[in-house]
């Protein structure tokens, strides 16, 4: 008799560790948006590192970017900008700025765009108040 087993503590058991597991993934959901979108050093295009005086610099052709880009990206994103609006240089030294290259920008800002609508969903809202809910209070 000794060797039998509660029905109903293995039960428990079992939804205990599917709501841990629950809870990790919500976790992990939200850390890797936060981690890959929302590092305020880091390039949102390439993942180069940016200082703070880069982040306070203004170059005088900037157009006015919600995005962290390092020189680099903010220079390419310019181009781009007055490429789109018909007054790129047609800059020989700049052959790579093709059809191709304004694709891959236009589908970069869009997939921006559809991460900052996904923060804004409600149901992203809610993913975020259920963990503030199970925080332990401090």
């Amino acid at each position: 008799m000794a060797d039998i087993i509660s029905l109903d503590s293995k039960l428990q058991l079992t939804r205990d560790n599917k709501a841990k597991l629950i809870k990790k993934r919500k976790i992990l959901a939200v850390q890797k948006v936060f981690q890959c979108t929302q590092c305020s050093f880091k390039c949102e295009k390439c993942s180069a590192q940016i200082s703070l005086a880069h982040q306070k610099k203004n170059d005088s052709r900037n157009i006015k970017v919600s995005y962290r880009l390092c020189e680099s990206c903010m220079e390419e994103f310019n181009d781009y900008v007055e490429k789109i609006k018909g007054k790129g240089k047609g800059d020989v030294d700049s052959y790579w700025h093709n059809d191709a290259w304004i694709d891959v920008w236009k589908t970069w800002i869009d997939y921006q765009n559809a991460i900052g609508q996904y923060l804004k969903s409600k149901e992203f809202k809610q993913l975020l108040q259920e963990l503030k809910q199970n925080e332990p209070n401090k």
